[in-house]
């Protein structure tokens, strides 16, 4: 998983291998969804565990129909209704065969496939995916923080 690279919803490019050694939960959201409120707990969740490492990746995506037409348009939204500063890519395919490459390797590896937006996808320090939530599991809920914990714990 660590040799995957993501466009920047800022331009240029966001390296998994930066984040070697770091947790990093990767989420596919869109910013027409129901569950587009999670946004304000995944800004939480990163706000409560980036010192002691986790990264929260946010995958803008039209892959459901529930995106906004243009990556300035996510950004300048995501900003502005929830102060977010995580890390974001460009808006992506994250299931069927345009999907992007770390969709198509978590699937190879795990069999994962995000059914809707808002999954979560838990990439541990040692670049395996440890977990994985649909939408109904809220960011700060106590299985995603348990198993964020004990990622952050392991030495």
């Amino acid at each position: 998983m660590r040799d995957v690279t993501f466009p920047s919803i800022d331009g240029g490019t966001l390296d998994m291998s930066e984040w070697a050694g770091k947790p990093v939960l990767v989420v596919n959201t869109a910013s027409q969804c129901a569950f587009t409120r999670q946004y304000e707990d995944l800004q939480t969740l990163y706000d409560t565990y980036r010192d002691r490492g986790l990264v929260v990746l946010a995958v803008p995506s039209d892959t459901f129909r529930q995106e906004l037409d243009s990556a300035e348009e996510v950004r300048e939204f995501c900003e502005i209704a929830f102060g977010l500063d995580m890390p974001m890519t460009d808006i992506l395919p994250v299931k069927g065969n345009d999907a992007h490459p770390f969709y198509q390797a978590v699937k190879d590896e795990v069999g994962f496939v995000p059914r809707w937006n808002f999954n979560k996808i838990l990439v541990g320090a040692d670049g395996q995916v440890v977990e994985t939530w649909g939408a109904q599991s809220a960011p700060m809920s106590r299985p995603v923080r348990r198993s964020i914990e004990a990622e952050l714990n392991r030495e």
